[in-house]
Formats: C-alpha cells, structure tokens, sequence
C-alpha cells in the first residue's frame, strides 16, 4: 500500500479532516515542546473513539507500517516523537477526550486517554473527590501519557505514582484487537494484573484507550510553608521529623537548590523572595479534613525544631499558590541544559548530591547545578549546565549515571526512557532484566510496530 493508498484509507476511518499530512499541520507532532527531537511521518491521525483507534491498528498492521502513541507530547524524553527508523504514523489520542463516568460511591472515574489532566482533576473536584496526580504540566498533558509514562509529581509521597491510581485499563493490542480491561475492583486476583504491562510502557505494547481511576477523599484543609535548611542531609531529617509529627497529612515534600529559586526570580521578576538567601529551600504540604487553622498550627509545631534555619507558613491561599509557583515555574526558568530525572533511596539523596556535585566540579568546572524534585520520594531533577553544554549531554550524564548507579538508584524515575535513555538503559539493568522485557515485547508486538524507537 503506497502513502497515498494508506492515507485515503486512514481517512475512511476517521474523517478527511482528521488526517493530517501538510507539513503546517504536522509540525507540532513531530517534535517535542522543548525542541531536542524531531522526526517525520507519513502523517498523523487523530481518531475520536476506541473503535476508530483499533481499525487505524489494524489497517497499519496489515500495511507494515509502525505507530508513535501520542497524548499531550510534553514528555522530556523524546517518547512521543518519531524515531525515524521506519515508516510510520504519530496516532493523536487528543479527541478520545470524553469523561465516561464518574462512580462516587465506588470513588472511581473511567477517563479516556485524551482527556488532559486538569480536566480529570477538575470533575473530581466537582464531586467532592480528589484526583491525586498533579504534575506542571497538568494543563495540557494527557491521562493517556500520564499512565504509558507512570508520572509522578508533587503528590507522590502520599498518594503514589500513577501507576497506583488505576483500576483498570482498556488498551488496543497492536494487531488492533481491544482488551476490555475496565474493572473498577480493588481486590481482583484472578491471574496476571495486565494493566501493568501497558502503564510504564511508552506506547511500545499498545495503545491505551481509556481507564479506570482511583479517586480518594477531597481536603478541606491545607497547610503551606517555605523552609530553608542547611543543606540536603537537614532536608531529608526533616522529612523524616514531619511524617513523624504529621503522619499521611504530609503531601508533598519539594528540594529547590538555591540556584532554581535565583532562576525563577531572574526568569519572573514580579515573583518574591519567601526567605532570601539559605543554600537549600524546601517547600512542604500538608493536607487534611477539618480546619486550615488547626493545620497551620500542626506545621508550624512541627517545624520548632532546629532542622529548619528559617520557615515561612502560608497565612492564607493566595500566599500558598504563590509559593507553589516558585516551584512549578522552576522547569521554564532553565529551559536548556542537560536534564536528569534520577532517583535514589531518600536516605542516600544527599550523599548523591554532594558525590556528583563533586565529579561534575571536576569534569565541568563552573558549570551551573540546578537540582530539585520529590525528595518525600526520592526523585531528583538534576540539571547541569546551560545551551552550550547540551552538546556535551552524554559525557556529562555519563558522569551522573554513574554517581547514580553507585548508590543503586536509577536513571529514570518519572519521565521514561524515550529516546534518551534507550542505550543508556542497558548499561544499567541486568541482562537477565532486558531479556525479560524484550520477551515481552515480542509476544504482544512480534514486528516491532508499537512506537519503534523507545525503550528497549
């Protein structure tokens, strides 16, 4: 079947309009929003159901042609581009976007994978439930990407990765038939949980359709302070102090090096300062029911400890969000450089920032560090450098592989392997760990057509 054949008949499935093959109206799919990748493809193809999704499958499968799942592409790891190995379709999951049910007594919402997460977020709310995740680009990313990349975000520390969220999955396998896998139990072990194939895999076993979801119980209150400590090693004893004092109150649990928050300032200049100067800050969140009023009092016992040089709780929400956004601003304030998502057990987070702060001073001499992220579960966003060392990334990750690899952590704690890390990986699990995961890639896509390119 030639492009023109192939086009005519992804259009007899989804609509003329729905097959996009301009380079103007391409352009968007094939690259990332940070502009690392780009790739190309005979065109893309944005079906507005399951049943429409499983026959594009099928009509590519039958045609040899390989497909790139794409939700909200705001991944960093060049997952939801095009590799460009061979010909293939980028799949928009955009238009799957419907809300099928909101379950309260069961506290579950069924989702498709288009369905941007605020909007999730939102219907939750408007059913007195919470949708956990959040993440910063909870505005345009996508339950579909959210569940292939397992994200994390700021919420992680009580609630879980997104993988903890699901119930159920409804996924089209790559020959195009679907699994039905939409079950809203909490106890189900009648064989292998499947679910887990898909979520975590980067659209390389198939394409996630729709899911079902945990909802959990609305707060009515929250506590927010921004705190300065000495160094790392304060931070995680800190941690540790608050879950203490506070229990699963304890939300979230953010490291900023003072270089993110001079980053953010200089990038937002209307922004403040919450406490000038302090080489580490953190930003803590409790959540409970009840009164905010009881809460601020529980965070500001907890932090009479001398753990904290110096705390700041928010008085009311507006000053909450205003310290959040520090916070979520921290990613567009240093766009280009070399990035690292990397974890490590919590208790080791400060050995692994002063173990590659000190290789990276010896390979890179005055290179700027910005590191932040979940310490409340371990996950570092480490960055190093500017434009001009991007191109000397895999040096440079090199050395904060290694560092990572010492202390047992991995390379990829939230944001996948993509293209990034596809040969890197391999330096870093067992080959015993690789065949496994290639046996299972070669039982559900025997022709390697489901998103060519990634992972392993």
């Amino acid at each position: 079947m030639n492009e023109n054949s192939l086009r005519g008949a992804l259009a007899a499935i989804v609509g003329d309009r729905y097959v996009l093959a301009a380079a103007s109206d391409t352009a968007p799919y094939l690259t990332d929003w940070r502009r690392q990748y780009r790739g190309s493809a005979l065109c893309v193809v944005r079906p507005a159901s399951t049943a429409e999704v499983s026959a594009v499958v099928r009509l590519c499968a039958e045609a040899g042609v390989a497909i790139v799942p794409q939700g909200g592409n705001t991944g960093l790891s060049g997952g939801s581009v095009p590799a460009g190995t061979q010909n293939q379709i980028v799949l928009s999951l955009s238009r799957l976007n419907r809300i099928r049910e909101l379950d309260a007594l069961n506290d579950t919402i069924t989702v498709e994978a288009g369905c941007v997460l605020a909007d999730v977020q939102r219907a939750a709310s408007e059913a007195d439930r919470l949708f956990a995740p959040s993440l910063a680009a909870e505005g345009s990313c996508q339950i579909g990407g959210n569940l292939s990349t397992n994200a994390g975000g700021v919420n992680v520390l009580r609630y879980g990765n997104t993988r903890e969220q699901v119930l159920g999955l409804e996924a089209v396998l790559p020959d195009g038939r679907v699994w039905d896998g939409l079950r809203g139990l909490r106890k189900d072990n009648s064989g292998y949980d499947l679910k887990q194939l898909f979520i975590g895999a980067e659209g390389t076993l198939g394409v996630i359709t729709a899911a079902v979801l945990k909802l959990h119980p609305k707060p009515t209150a929250s506590a927010t302070a921004w705190i300065t400590v000495q160094d790392p090693q304060r931070a995680v004893e800190l941690l540790s102090h608050l879950r203490k004092r506070c229990g699963d109150r304890l939300t979230a649990f953010e490291l900023l090096s003072r270089s993110c928050v001079d980053a953010v300032l200089g990038h937002r200049r209307e922004m403040r300062d919450p406490l000038p100067g302090g080489a580490w800050q953190v930003l803590v969140q409790l959540d409970d029911s009840g009164s905010s009023e009881a809460l601020n009092e529980l965070l500001q016992g907890a932090l009479d400890t001398d753990l904290a040089a110096n705390a700041v709780v928010a008085k009311n929400e507006t000053e909450a969000k205003a310290l959040w956004a520090i916070r979520e601003t921290v990613p567009e304030a240093q766009f280009a450089n070399v990035k690292h998502d990397i974890s490590v057990a919590i208790s080791k987070v400060p050995e692994f920032i002063e173990r590659t702060g000190a290789a990276l001073a010896k390979a890179y001499p005055g290179e700027p560090i910005l590191c932040f992220g979940h310490v409340g579960d371990g996950n570092l966003h480490y960055n190093v450098g500017d434009q001009a060392l991007l191109e000397r990334r895999a040096e440079v990750s090199r050395v904060v592989y290694d560092e990572v690899a010492a202390l047992h952590g991995s390379i990829s704690a939230e944001h996948g392997l993509g293209q990034l890390k596809r040969e890197e990986i391999a330096r870093h699990r067992q080959p015993l760990e690789l065949e496994l995961m290639r046996a299972v890639k070669r039982a559900l896509d025997p022709r390697g057509l489901m998103n060519p390119g990634k992972v392993i």
